[in-house]
């Protein structure tokens, strides 16, 4: 089945044999004997709804009492931190040791990250608007899966089942990362674990406790894998920009130099041809065009983590560098984060920025406020998931184009998966 087979053609209620993706030659034998239950539906004025709204993130700590078990998973994930064949070995070892430290931090922006306070709220707003254009469609509900902290990926998926999805009712669900730009580390590691519980799950192959009518019935999953020049996101961006500028003397505004900060990468992982460090410098260049081009910019790196090659230049680098330097207005602007957490509020705000002001800053090093819970950003995520939902479309068609690299076998069962080619004669499409 090409990526581009509407995802209409999936969720078809006659005939049934029509909605089928058996995983095993058991089920290909009994498929003609299952009678699909038709996907769950909870509005009499929907005619395709009810679909889930998944958004998935990073996640983080929501009090001091969860760093432990976060760190434990995020240095686990040799997606996001590879540590080669010691990984097993040196992730704990290395989240034990920070831990302690990690804690202070988070104790220091107020206990705990808000970014799922931030990601629900986003969710439930988008959905909101959804329900009013996207009619068809209704009710979305909104549900949060975090890669390494609470709500996790199994427990969203449990709450899926337990909502009336799945298990021989069908339905539709959306995985929106919130990751604006695509990188492997990122959206593909949620991805490949949202893949694996979605087997332990809902494939017969994986729980042989499945009736067939539950196999048959399970949930249909399209996915927004990646949006760095969405109008809507850009122009967030740009308002938060504009906002911070007018904070600085008229006669120097145009001069304040932009800092694009994004989160950092090992090399290893650019290396082996992650689209990431492309897509957040066509973000950078989608905002700057909408801001005109009026001020001067860089894109910098944060949050590097270990000795190991990183991408660069590093963010507190960078400032450190055009202070001494005498370029003393700088705007420090979160560009791919869609929401605060610690690497907005205690790594720029208390570190990056702290250190400016040692150095001579005199409080005109500033950050520009993250995403959170801005009208423009919500109605753009509402665009863009009301296009998807439309579209008929699975994913996009850089979904399933793998890293020239790449040699991770979940990766490509996911990428096929999700990409809908995981049936044998259309292996080719995943490189």
């Amino acid at each position: 089945m090409s990526v581009q087979t509407p995802f209409r053609a999936l969720s078809r209620r006659a005939p049934a044999v029509q909605c089928l993706h058996p995983r095993s030659q058991r089920w290909q034998h009994q498929r003609s004997m299952v009678t699909v239950v038709p996907p769950v539906t909870q509005d009499s004025t929907s005619s395709k709804g009810p679909t889930a709204m998944v958004f998935m993130n990073m996640g983080g700590p929501s009090t001091t009492d969860e760093v432990g078990n976060f760190l434990s998973r995020l240095f686990a994930d040799g997606d996001l931190i590879p540590l080669g064949p010691l990984q097993s070995y040196l992730g704990p070892l290395i989240s034990r040791r920070r831990t302690p430290k990690i804690i202070k931090q988070y104790a220091d922006i107020g206990g705990g990250s808000p970014i799922r306070k931030w990601s629900e709220y986003q969710a439930e707003e988008m959905c909101k608007i959804l329900d009013k254009t996207n009619p068809e469609t209704a009710p979305h509900k909104p549900y949060v899966a975090f890669r390494y902290a609470d709500p996790l990926t199994e427990e969203m998926y449990a709450k899926l089942l337990e909502d009336g999805f799945g298990k021989g009712k069908g339905g539709r669900a959306v995985a929106f990362t919130q990751y604006p730009q695509y990188s492997c580390s990122t959206t593909g590691s949620s991805l490949n674990e949202l893949w694996k519980w979605r087997q332990r799950m809902e494939s017969p192959s994986r729980n042989p406790s499945l009736t067939p009518a539950e196999a048959e019935g399970s949930i249909q999953w399209s996915v927004i894998d990646r949006w760095p020049t969405h109008p809507g996101l850009v122009n967030a961006f740009a308002e938060n920009i504009e906002a911070k500028l007018q904070t600085y003397p008229e006669e120097v505004r145009d001069k304040v130099v932009l800092l694009y900060s994004a989160h950092s990468l090992p090399m290893s992982v650019v290396n082996r041809g992650d689209p990431y460090p492309a897509e957040v410098a066509a973000t950078v260049w989608a905002v700057q065009q909408r801001l005109g081009f009026r001020n001067p910019y860089r894109l910098c790196w944060q949050s590097q983590v270990g000795p190991s090659a990183w991408l660069g230049a590093q963010t507190s680098d960078t400032v450190k560098n055009l202070v001494q330097k005498g370029q003393k207005d700088l705007v420090l602007v979160p560009i791919a984060f869609t929401s605060d957490h610690i690497e907005t509020l205690f790594e720029i705000d208390q570190e990056v920025i702290h250190e400016a002001n040692e150095l001579g800053a005199e409080g005109r090093v500033r950050r520009a406020e993250s995403l959170n819970g801005s009208p423009t950003f919500i109605k753009g995520l509402a665009d863009l998931a009301s296009a998807h939902l439309k579209s008929g479309e699975l994913c996009s068609k850089q979904m399933g184009l793998r890293c020239p690299a790449c040699k991770n076998e979940k990766c490509l069962q996911s990428k096929k998966f999700f990409s809908g080619q995981d049936k044998p004669d259309n292996e080719a499409f995943i490189m």
